[in-house]
Parts: structure tokens; sequence; C-alpha cells
């Protein structure tokens, strides 16, 4: 049996994940198996989508978390990995320029994807055909920290994939304006008059916290009613609170509450009233793109850098 290791990264607006696979090739299969998942809560889009720049704190700071991702990427033997920046370093006017130094600092080349190259990673984050009913329509929402991907399959296929500029920082930062909340709903109605869309399979982080909250497991079905409550219990609360009563950590805290918004707003619009939970994010729709050779991925310089 020969074994590799190949890595993904994510780097989002809200935080930079690094999932770490191996593929296990046998005589007559491969399989995928998760090494090590870990999320590091940088927030480049606290200066982005308040100032349109990534400032030298945000940019010291990813460095070191780039820094100890490649240390840990060494210690299991990665040999393929590819590293994507969505919204907070697409829009910033200093994200490429930032990209390139930390090429040089780290050896890491960070590919700076647009929102559909984005929404098509999701699409390809997990089996969800799994989670669907042949001949209904659904909708694959994930939301982020700057953007909200929304991808649509009709009878178990992808017909259309969105991205939109909304996501829980934007909504802190109080950086969405009315013309683009305006399109959003706009898109959805389309979306809701062409598809008539029965369910939303519903993926982030917060999302998954909240399935977690609710004693619910991966893949379980939530309803529009009991998210719509927990959204309202939580926002009654002060930040302080949520961290007490419900244990959660800082970086989770603030963004929740935005996030299920974001989500009961896309039930609200094409009323829909069940979500489907399965945890799948960006890092996973790379590694899968890796695995089946859809992308050439870079190879990982060595611990000399």
């Amino acid at each position: 049996m020969k074994v590799e290791s190949i890595a993904a990264l994510d780097v989002g607006s809200n935080a930079v994940r690094l999932l770490i696979n191996s593929v296990e090739d046998y005589e007559e299969k491969k399989a995928l198996k998760k090494n090590a998942y870990i999320r590091a809560p940088v927030r480049l889009g606290e200066d982005v989508f308040s100032g349109g720049l990534i400032g030298e704190g945000k940019k010291d700071r990813l460095m070191e978390t780039m820094r100890s991702f490649l240390h840990l990427m060494h210690v299991f033997n990665v040999v393929h990995y590819r590293a994507c920046a969505t919204s907070a370093m697409r829009e910033a006017e200093n994200g490429r320029a930032v990209a390139d130094w930390l090429l040089a600092q780290t050896g890491i080349k960070i590919n700076i994807i647009t929102g559909q190259e984005e929404a098509d990673l999701i699409f390809d984050a997990g089996d969800l055909a799994d989670l669907m009913d042949r001949g209904k329509s659904y909708l694959h929402v994930d939301v982020g920290g700057g953007s909200t991907e929304v991808v649509v399959y009709d009878d178990g296929q992808k017909r259309d994939a969105y991205s939109f500029p909304i996501g829980t920082l934007r909504m802190l930062a109080g950086a969405i304006s009315p013309e683009v909340e305006e399109e959003f709903k706009k898109e959805l109605n389309l979306i809701r008059a062409r598809y008539s869309p029965r369910g939303i399979i519903a993926s982030g982080g917060n999302i998954n916290k909240t399935l977690k909250l609710l004693g619910k497991k991966d893949g379980d079905a939530v309803s529009y009613a009991k998210l719509r409550n927990f959204c309202r219990t939580l926002s009654a609360l002060t930040f302080e609170e949520r961290l007490e009563i419900y244990k959660m950590n800082s970086y989770r805290a603030d963004v929740i509450v935005p996030a299920l918004r974001i989500f009961l707003s896309i039930g609200e619009v094409c009323r829909i009233r069940s979500y489907i939970i399965p945890k799948v994010g960006l890092v996973d729709g790379i590694i899968r793109q890796i695995y089946s050779g859809k992308i050439v991925p870079d190879r990982l310089p060595g611990p000399e850098m």
C-alpha cells in the first residue's frame, strides 16, 4: 500500500483553515482519510471590509499562521497542497501584494480565487447527493465572513452557482449596502421562481456550531422555526452571556448571530422550511479536487523555508 499526504488551506475572511488528508493507494482502490484539521481566527475581513486594506497587524498574524501550518504539514509528510484565498484577500487593495510577500516569506503559494471558483469548490466538498431526494431542488448555502455562496441542485445535478458579497464580518462592520441586499433578494426570488427549492444544505463553521448546540449530529435536519427561535435566543444575549451560557469561543460568539440571520433570510425569501447540515467546507472541496485530479496542486516547499 502506498500512502501520500495532501493538504488544503482556506485563507478566509474570518479564519484560516488547514485540512490534511492521507491518500491510501491499495491495489484495487484508493481511500481518503482525515489526518488533521486546524482553524486560526485571523479575521482578515475586519481590516478589509472597513478600510479596504490588510493592515500590518493582520499581515504579520497571517504570516505566523502560514508558518505554523507549514511546520504542521511537514510533520505529516505532506507532498502536495493547494491554498485558496476568498473574499477578503481578493477585495483588499493589497491582497495580491500580501500573497506575493507570503510566498517569499514561507514558500506557500496562495491562489486568490473568484466567487464562482469558491462556489464550485464548495460544490465539490462532499457527497451531497445522498442528502437529497431525486426529483427535488435544493440550495447548498455556505456562509462565510465576507461572502455567501449559493449552489442550486436540481434532480441531483448542479444547475447554478452564485457568490454574494454578504457575510458575517461585513454585517458586523456595517459594510453591506442596501443595493447589495436588494440584489441578493432579487436573485433569491429568481431562484425560487425557477427551481422551487425544497431544502437548504447549510455549511460553514457557524451553522455547524449551531447544530452541535441544538444537540443534533452531522447531516441532521433542522426546521426553519427551530433555527429562528435559536437565533432569537442568541440575539437576546450579550456577547459575554453567549460565552458563558453556551461555552462559545470569542471568535464564534459575535459572528454566529449574523450567520444565522443570513441562513434565515434565504429560507424566508425562498420559502424553505428545512435545513440539512453536513460538516463540509471549502477545504473539503480543495482536497477532493486534488484527489480527483481536477486541479494540479502545488508542491510543498522544504523545511529550510
